[in-house]
């Protein structure tokens, strides 16, 4: 049931998810409770049935731990990425680890500027 409405409404929906799971996640351990999950899909009027939402919960807590992280709903929601998406993730990582020499976890706009010709 998610996983229709979820392709019905576009990627826009997927990643402001994202962004308001990282802001929910108050202790920054990168999982979400119970709780806190339900109210993100409410915020996100992704409301389901609540003995489809106890199913989606099983699902996505299989170790039990009563968290869930956003990369275990997305799997569950989306599957495993194919081996072309893979490929692209290694060489984006790639190319910004290379951008990122200082390993500050951010890349200024002078940074690229050195590395990066448009013409």
């Amino acid at each position: 049931v998610l996983r229709d409405t979820l392709s019905k409404r576009g990627v826009r929906v997927i990643t402001g998810l994202g962004k308001y799971f990282r802001h929910i996640d108050k202790n920054r351990n990168g999982f979400l409770s119970q709780a806190d999950f339900k109210e993100a899909l409410k915020v996100f009027h992704l409301e389901i049935p609540e003995g489809d939402f106890e199913s989606l919960w099983l699902i996505l807590d299989d170790s039990k731990s009563d968290k869930v992280s956003y990369g275990e709903f997305t799997r569950a929601v989306f599957g495993e990425m194919n081996e072309y998406r893979k490929a692209f993730v290694r060489k984006v990582s790639f190319a910004y680890m290379k951008l990122d020499f200082n390993k500050t976890g951010s890349v200024p706009m002078v940074d690229i500027r050195k590395c990066y010709c448009a013409k």
